[in-house]
């Protein structure tokens, strides 16, 4: 689940080595789009990531660890779990510059929308605009905008922000 909805996961023990990691933890410590394959990988560029905190903040034993591009500096926040042995953290890894994206066929499913109102209904979630959206795919205004009311009237929208929304809350739907 926590792959579904782009947060990584980190299991450091005792010396801030990673033992344990998930796929989206892996993509969000990769450099230049690569994935980090290796726990010595993962280990070295968590420290990378840590090293560009201000003010150099330890570990509790659950953290969260908030990046919004590979240069910032990252957030840290920290809470207390009584569960974990002496020493182990578990560190969340959340990425806001992910931008999730539902399930094309969940999509359908739940709305019937066509396979034009989908590819449409994506790239708002996207957040693209209906005239970008026109030029790109080689249509007219006023086809997008047809079927933009027809993506409204499926989903019980009345406006862009609406249906972008509904669209970020079903995301994490397989």
């Amino acid at each position: 689940m926590l792959d579904r909805i782009g947060c990584g996961y980190l299991v450091l023990e005792s010396r801030r080595k990673v033992v344990e990691a998930n796929a989206s933890a892996r993509q969000i410590l990769g450099s230049d789009g690569n994935t980090v394959q290796t726990l010595d990988q993962l280990t070295s560029a968590f420290r990378r990531l840590m090293d560009r905190a201000p003010n150099r903040p330890s570990l509790g034993s659950l953290s969260w660890v908030v990046v919004s591009s590979k240069d910032d500096a990252p957030l840290v926040l920290n809470q207390i779990a009584e569960d974990m042995p002496d020493g182990a953290s578990v560190v969340m890894l959340v990425d806001l510059d992910v931008h999730l994206e539902p399930n094309p066929f969940m999509l359908q499913r739940m709305f019937g929308l066509t396979m034009a109102e989908t590819r449409l209904a994506l790239q708002m979630a996207r957040g693209d605009i209906p005239a970008d959206v026109a030029r790109d795919r080689r249509l007219s205004r006023t086809t997008v905008r047809s079927q933009l009311a027809s993506v409204f009237a499926k989903t019980q929208t009345r406006r862009q922000a609406e249906l972008v929304t509904l669209l970020a809350r079903i995301a994490v739907l397989p």
